[in-house]
């Protein structure tokens, strides 16, 4: 159980009236104490919601995947039928094109959908997918500024993602090592520091200074020749061992909770440090929350990436499941609604209104939700 809330200032005898720092010093501990319970229930929840798709929702898209490839099927077969104005059999190529798609991209090694997507659509499959991540490689360069080369031509978009992502590194890592040694030697000299700048690197000097002294008092604390037996020993190397994570993270935070719990301080040593010392914790706790934010931010992008749920749906780690109940009821509907429209596509005359249909809202801009509507 975290120990933040015992490191929280509050106004006594000493302290009539906590100051800014120490205000703010409270604020980043309740601040770091919610993001670690979000990261925590992130950590908790995704193993969760990878079980849950592979015990219920996998099942259930196997399901509907099948239906629509039934579905595929049947449009394929009419087609090869008699009876179709040249409208009517147009909306069934793109239907079948469609369909064919959508089931490819689950399943590219599909020959038989494969061919139907050759036989009816202007471009055969593969060389519409080379399309497609050519148009996704000069729209990266342009978001970039990276020169990604020439592609395979069998390179897919997780090939081409790759060396996005390779790109940025090598960007990264020349800015970082421009930024270490200096532009090269025809660039003009770097400009002096700003006193603002100088205020800031002092700064920064001193917040690890503070870490680091933290860092000695509990080493010197947890010396292992210092203990009166071996288990008190083994005791305290197990916490050096927390320390030492500690300090090479510089996590400020965990070392103030291993002093809390060696009993080396409390709020009230907190509360009586000089206000240079408390701005300092601040400045490492600021770093700390940042670091724990694009934590979670990476989670939940990630997640969403490879679940295929939109960023913007603003998921809740604790209401993952939901999204499994949610994704099992709509998964049951379209499969319910594939099964009725698969019956009525045996009916000429029902198919014929349904095309109609469907090109009226195709004129419209609108899109088919399904056999009637």
């Amino acid at each position: 159980m975290s120990k933040i809330k015992h490191l929280q200032i509050s106004a006594s005898v000493d302290t009539p009236l906590l100051t800014p720092a120490q205000k703010r010093f409270n604020a980043l501990l309740k601040q770091i104490e919610k993001a670690r319970q979000v990261l925590a229930a992130w950590q908790l929840n995704i193993p969760l919601y990878q079980q849950a798709q592979a015990q219920v929702l996998d099942p259930l898209r196997a399901n509907y995947l099948a239906g629509r490839r039934l579905w595929l099927m049947a449009l394929a077969d009419l087609l090869g039928q008699p009876g179709w104005n040249r409208n009517e059999r147009g909306t069934l190529q793109d239907q079948v094109c469609e369909v064919a798609a959508e089931l490819l991209a689950t399943n590219p090694e599909d020959a038989e959908v494969k061919a139907l997507f050759n036989q009816y659509n202007e471009i055969d499959f593969e060389a519409e997918q080379q399309q497609a991540v050519q148009h996704m490689k000069r729209m990266a360069e342009a978001m970039t500024g990276l020169d990604l080369g020439d592609l395979d031509a069998m390179a897919d978009e997780e090939a081409l993602f790759k060396r996005v992502h390779e790109g940025l590194e090598a960007q990264r890592a020349a800015e970082l090592e421009r930024g270490e040694h200096g532009e090269g030697a025809g660039d003009p000299a770097p400009r002096r520091q700003t006193a603002a700048q100088q205020r800031r690197e002092a700064e920064a000097l001193q917040a690890t200074k503070s870490v680091r002294e933290v860092y000695r008092k509990l080493a010197s604390a947890l010396h292992p020749d210092r203990a009166p037996d071996e288990a008190q020993r083994q005791a305290k190397t197990r916490l050096m061992q927390r320390v030492n994570q500690a300090y090479a993270a510089n996590d400020l935070l965990a070392l103030l909770e291993l002093q809390l719990e060696i009993e080396q301080v409390d709020a009230g040593h907190i509360a009586l440090a000089s206000a240079d010392r408390v701005k300092h914790y601040n400045q490492v706790l600021t770093e700390q929350l940042a670091e724990l934010k694009a934590e979670i931010e990476h989670l939940e992008m990630s997640f969403c990436h490879d679940f295929g749920i939109p960023f913007d749906a603003n998921v809740k780690p604790a209401k993952l499941l939901d999204l499994i109940a949610q994704g099992a009821r709509e998964l049951k509907a379209l499969t319910a609604d594939q099964q009725q429209d698969l019956r009525l596509l045996a009916d000429r005359a029902a198919t014929k209104r349904w095309l109609k249909r469907w090109q009226q809202r195709q004129k419209r801009g609108g899109f088919d939700d399904g056999f009637f509507f």
